[in-house]
């Protein structure tokens, strides 16, 4: 019996110098950067522990160390299309995902329907299979101090067509 398998992911980035933040592949223009070894997209990151736990398979740092140069700034839509690959290969299929981004800043409500299209497109899933949220944390801890983004994603597999038990 094939069933089901579920993973859940974290992941925060602290605001740094730049002119923009990346979340869910989209480029939005803010006051600030993010620290991090590739481009610091916190939704894509969060996904690709999601979708790696779910075969526990370990996590984002395990598969792209920020000590290997070659994922030194590295678009995180190409980690994502990496883990979508590793699933494929081992028999599995994603059936939906569920996300939120925590911050203040910047606005995500004008981005959402962008980043609902790029996910889906490197997941290989309709856009209707793709939730994406943003939220405050009302001006809480390190998020609503605006010292950084945090996101949170769930992810659902399925067994490929033709999987065997």
């Amino acid at each position: 019996m094939n069933l089901p398998r579920i993973g859940i992911g974290y992941d925060v980035h602290a605001f740094g110098p730049g002119d923009h933040v990346v979340i869910g592949g989209v480029r939005i223009a803010h006051s600030h950067g993010l620290l991090a070894h590739s481009d610091g997209d916190v939704l894509i990151h969060a996904l690709c522990d999601a979708l790696l736990g779910a075969l526990a398979l370990g996590d984002i740092g395990r598969h792209f160390p920020p000590s290997d140069a070659r994922w030194a700034g590295v678009d995180s839509r190409e980690l994502l299309r990496a883990v979508v690959a590793m699933l494929h290969e081992r028999g599995w299929r994603v059936g939906n995902i569920d996300a939120v981004v925590i911050c203040e800043r910047p606005k995500l409500a004008p981005h959402i329907d962008a980043m609902r299209e790029h996910l889906a497109a490197d997941l290989g899933v309709e856009p209707d299979a793709v939730g994406v949220k943003a939220t405050t944390s009302e001006k809480l801890g390190f998020t609503g101090r605006g010292e950084g983004i945090a996101a949170q994603a769930v992810a659902v597999l399925g067994p490929a067509a033709g999987r065997s038990s």
